[in-house]
């Protein structure tokens, strides 16, 4: 679990649930990271309410993950429940996450058996 997540609110009261509900969904986001960054990693979460109209609310729910290294990996979405706008925001994160790793740590290649016993020039 990433243990250093900053959930702040622009105009939108923080309650306990919905901090838990966002621990639980950003904080498990660190096992897709290379193993020798997962502790430091710090995450900042930030809500805002950009439109109040009489039928609906509308929020923007933004987050940075800073990996160290100096790399940050941001995503943002707007949504009028702010709970889905954490799983959004968490898909979008997790695919920049895998794109980082592949940029870190290539793929190796395959070889099977054949590459333990044929000698290469």
């Amino acid at each position: 679990m990433i243990e250093k997540i900053d959930i702040t609110g622009n105009g939108y009261r923080i309650e306990e649930p919905f901090k838990k509900y966002a621990q639980k969904r950003i904080g498990k986001l660190d096992r897709y990271m290379p193993r020798g960054y997962k502790k430091d990693i710090v995450c900042k979460i930030v809500v805002a309410e950009i439109g109040k109209s009489k039928n609906s609310d509308k929020y923007e729910i933004s987050a940075a993950m800073e990996i160290p290294g100096g790399k940050v990996i941001a995503a943002r979405d707007e949504c009028t429940n702010v709970f889905a706008g954490v799983d959004l925001v968490e898909a979008k994160l997790l695919g920049q996450i895998r794109r980082y790793k592949l940029e870190v740590q290539p793929h190796r290649q395959k070889r099977g058996l054949k590459g333990l016993f044929i000698k290469r020039k």
